[in-house]
């Protein structure tokens, strides 16, 4: 059977997700943008918070909306519009990860049966934000079971505007032999980046999944093909899939950590200036895009 805990820390506001019988475990931090803070399946862990790795630095399971990655100065232009977001990147250059990474969100309903548990939590902006002056309702929906995680998002137009906006996640998985996991999806582009990680263009990729981590630090956005990215380790693989038109991915790996960013996008950096994978959602209407995350356990514990 599955329970629910709501509980305070440091006055912050948690939920974990958990089974009786130890299937399942999961952290969600209410005050930091809805987050996913730690996911285990039995005695195997995949993302669980590291130390000197603090969320306000490393986004560690963000929900990023409006845009993912960054947008050059915080700048753009939109229905004629100019628009200056909070720059909020380590010496204030870019904005960052957009705007719902440290909302506070509720629980608005939950569903637990013995094969699954789901939570919707919401956060409602009635005023417009910097950058963003835009009214709207954001849903994040958790789905735990055995198998694996469902994370679904539901953006609704509020606003008497249309707007513009990308979606994206941002987990990091933990691997106990980060150099010898791999990943595997089909893509024949990546992005190109100046020195401030600003998209630039698009290049052509030559190097054929699947690619070997090893000792490499990975900073690079791909364009996938199908919508399915593998990360296999030595205890566990994991496969995640998306309903959504357009695939981006961006893989991160922070130095001395056995973690890795898997972000899977609708978009890429600077996207509302380069407009590549950028929508627009028009008054009263609804976006929803649904991550699968499914876990196949080699053995018992990391």
């Amino acid at each position: 059977m599955y329970q629910l805990k709501n509980y305070s820390k440091n006055q912050q506001r948690f939920i974990t997700v958990f089974h009786t019988a130890e299937k399942v475990f999961a952290k969600i931090s209410l005050d930091q943008g809805a987050s996913l803070q730690e996911l285990s399946f039995g005695k195997t862990q995949v993302i669980k918070k590291q130390p000197n790795f603090e969320y306000k630095d490393s986004y560690a399971s963000s929900i990023l909306f409006p845009f993912c990655s960054r947008i050059e100065n915080g700048a753009y232009e939109f229905e004629g519009k100019k628009e200056v977001f909070h720059c909020n990147e380590s010496g204030e250059k870019n904005a960052l990860h957009g705007l719902i990474y440290n909302k506070k969100f509720d629980l608005i309903s939950q569903n637990i049966s013995d094969n699954f548990v789901s939570i919707t939590l919401g956060y409602f902006e009635k005023i417009g934000q910097k950058g963003f002056p835009y009214k709207y309702d954001f849903y994040v929906t958790y789905t735990f079971s055995e198998n694996g995680l469902a994370l679904q998002i539901i953006v609704k137009n509020e606003d008497e505007s249309s707007f513009p906006f990308t979606l994206g996640w941002h987990p990091y998985f933990l691997s106990d032999d980060l150099p010898n996991s791999f990943f595997q999806f089909e893509s024949h582009q990546k992005v190109v980046f100046n020195e401030q990680l600003i998209a630039k263009g698009v290049t052509d990729l030559q190097t054929k999944s699947p690619f070997s981590i090893d000792n490499h630090q990975f900073d690079d956005c791909f364009i996938l093909n199908t919508p399915i990215t593998v990360f296999k380790t030595p205890t566990y693989d994991l496969t995640l899939n998306s309903n959504s038109k357009e695939h981006f991915l961006q893989i991160y790996t922070p130095k001395g950590l056995p973690i890795v960013a898997i972000e899977p996008m609708t978009g890429i950096s600077n996207s509302f200036n380069n407009q590549i994978g950028l929508q627009v959602l028009a008054p009263a209407k609804i976006y929803s895009i649904t991550w699968n995350l499914s876990i196949n356990q080699k053995n018992e514990s990391l």
